[in-house]
């Protein structure tokens, strides 16, 4: 009896240490994001002390000067920079693990370009309001990804299937883009083209707003849905036997991250790569028991330390996207050998 026991018990023992760990790591996450955040609203041409920062931004004391600067100048853009990271990081992993293959990110495969297709065309052809933008982004992310679902199905949806048609749709997307940016006037168009690299601290208040709501809804259900999504990870068949209802799901969790992609677009411009490496960094420091939360702490922790590089550290301030973009590339890179190598396609 006791020999039986045994392999359950080292079964059990393993399964909390790996939870421990990603607990611990996820926690470690959270204070890295929070204290970039506050350092965030520190520095500047006026320094604010953490403590003032703490205080000003969680309403604890009235200080006018500190206020305004903290509140009314830094405020926003530390919380696009939180907001966007933890939507790319929850939204790359969806779609990593919903279709198989770490190349599988909404950088590449359409909808970040949908959503900056229509929400360019809202600014430039219609010089619209920040909620027009924003629900013009979802609208193209919603449009986009649905082509692309339409396109890739075949009796089910194959990893590999819809990335390469996805790559095709998003530079028929870009192209329309670039068309539209030639027929808008000078300030537009460099209005446009900055907003095309990806940006912290361009968006207005109600876009910011939207993202916000839309974080404290969809990040939940994701929590909420990850086993079902771990379930769909081990293919169609499998999930189906373990009672899952595979295609109800899928397109929850595809809605669930087009939204996320849509309304951080509409925020800060289609920031590259952070949905693609969010997930695997959060994978490495995790192990198997990390999950949606790691990934969206990792994407936030990336897009406000690119954010403090861009805007602090280098000698002329940068778009947040060309930091990101530095980072990224080389991963891509990387990773496009590696997947050629193992043979692996989704």
């Amino acid at each position: 009896m006791t020999a039986l026991l045994e392999p359950r018990t080292t079964v059990r023992s393993g399964r909390r240490a790996r939870r421990r760990r990603s607990g611990v790591v996820t926690a470690v996450l959270a204070v890295i994001a929070f204290a970039l955040f506050v350092l965030t609203m520190m520095v500047g041409s006026y320094v604010v002390s953490p403590v003032d920062v703490i205080a000003s931004a969680f309403m604890l004391k009235d200080d006018p000067a500190v206020d305004f600067v903290v509140r009314d100048l830094r405020l926003p853009t530390a919380s696009a920079a939180l907001a966007v990271g933890l939507a790319l990081g929850v939204s790359g992993y969806v779609f990593q693990k919903l279709l198989g293959n770490p190349l599988a990110s909404p950088d590449f495969v359409g909808v970040s370009s949908g959503a900056s297709l229509f929400a360019v065309s809202s600014i430039v052809l219609f010089n619209a309001s920040s909620l027009v933008v924003s629900g013009s982004a979802l609208a193209g992310a919603l449009l986009a990804s649905l082509v692309i679902y339409l396109l890739a199905w075949r009796d089910g949806i194959s990893g590999y299937r819809f990335i390469l048609i996805g790559i095709g749709v998003s530079q028929l997307l870009l192209s329309l883009v670039g068309y539209i940016i030639t027929r808008a006037d000078l300030y537009e168009a460099r209005e446009a083209m900055t907003w095309l690299v990806g940006t912290i601290g361009q968006a207005g208040a109600g876009e910011l707003r939207t993202l916000l709501v839309a974080l404290a809804i969809l990040v939940p259900v994701a929590l909420v849905l990850e086993r079902p999504l771990r379930a769909l990870e081990l293919g169609d068949d499998t999930a189906r036997g373990l009672g899952s209802r595979v295609e109800i799901n899928r397109l929850v969790l595809l809605a669930l991250s087009i939204v996320l992609i849509g309304f951080s677009t509409a925020v800060a411009g289609p920031i590259m790569f952070v949905a693609l490496i969010a997930a695997p960094i959060a994978q490495r420091l995790t192990g198997p028991a990390g999950g949606v939360l790691a990934a969206g702490l990792v994407g936030a922790v990336i897009v406000l330390a690119a954010d403090l590089v861009s805007e602090q550290v280098l000698p002329t301030a940068l778009p947040t996207g060309v930091v990101t973009g530095l980072v990224g590339a080389p991963y891509l890179i990387w990773l496009l050998a590696t997947v050629n190598r193992e043979g692996r396609g989704g």
